[in-house]
């Protein structure tokens, strides 16, 4: 579908020729776009990647698994994925409304770049990578490189996303997603976390632990994954997870939803806690 000023190419190589005769807005959902747009309608032209059906998917092979750029929460929720997406699908039915989870997508959340993001915590413990491509070429990134501060990217000019690959070795473990907000729904997180443990004999052998909405961008807790390594999986975790391995990664702010201090006091709670549900559970 194209008409003037709109753009709904229904493959790869159209989207990006179209991309590459100049700047163009990038849809995908819409379900953030057209909110922060004031005027009545987007300003430019706009590429609507959704008819693109080879970037609605989530499939798993020997390399990892692949998140096309169109595939929306509610696709996510309902794919075949090992538990260490647990924390992705938990995250997923969080995301404002059910109508919204039927037309947002997962690289909305990510090129939308909010602090606040739902899915950014979940990928970086997933050890995530981004995939671009361009009419000159295709690249990938890891997360944390793309991600750059609250609302920029470092998506180049004539490049869109195309998807998200997680690597095999991430694929392994069980995860858990936290988030704490005023409600229970329709909420922007105060706090969130993201955890995903590799549990062998009874003991921590691997863990990926991130933190959204107390800094500029989601964070690993890369002291407290590596205090664990090793530890017992069981109530005595309780015991490695002190306040100085969490506090210092995170910068939490003070705004309308909660002051700086109840943040980083909620995030270390919400990191004891998916320890604990993981730990229980195994």
């Amino acid at each position: 579908m194209q008409t003037p000023g709109y753009y709904r190419p229904e493959t790869m190589t159209e989207a990006l020729d179209i991309l590459a005769r100049g700047p163009v807005t990038l849809a995908a959902g819409c379900t953030d776009l057209f909110a922060a747009t004031g005027a009545r309608a987007l300003p430019g032209p706009v590429l609507d990647i959704t008819g693109v059906d080879a970037l609605r998917c989530a499939t798993r092979d020997a390399d990892g698994v692949h998140i096309g750029a169109a595939t929306t929460w509610s696709d996510l929720v309902a794919a075949d994925l090992p538990p260490a997406f647990d924390m992705l699908k938990q995250a997923a039915v969080e995301v404002g409304s059910l109508q919204i989870q039927n037309a947002a997508t997962l690289a909305g959340n990510i090129c939308n770049a909010s602090p606040a993001a739902d899915g950014a915590p979940c990928l970086l413990a997933l050890d995530a990578e981004v995939e671009l491509a361009s009419a000159s070429g295709a690249r990938r990134m890891p997360l944390a490189a793309f991600v750059t501060g609250p609302r920029q990217t470092a998506l180049a000019p004539g490049e869109m996303v195309t998807g998200l690959h997680v690597p095999a070795d991430a694929t392994r473990g069980i995860s858990r997603f936290e988030k704490l907000g005023a409600r229970r729904y329709l909420v922007i997180s105060i706090a969130m976390v993201a955890a995903r443990l590799v549990i062998e004999q009874g003991r921590i052998a691997g863990a990926a632990i991130a933190v959204g909405a107390c800094s500029a961008v989601a964070v690993r807790l890369t002291a407290l994954e590596a205090a664990l390594i090793g530890a017992p999986a069981d109530a005595r975790l309780a015991a490695v997870v002190t306040d100085a391995l969490i506090r210092p990664a995170l910068a939490p702010i003070d705004d309308i939803r909660a002051d700086a201090a109840y943040r980083m006091d909620a995030a270390a709670e919400l990191v004891r806690r998916a320890l604990a549900e993981l730990v229980a559970g195994s």
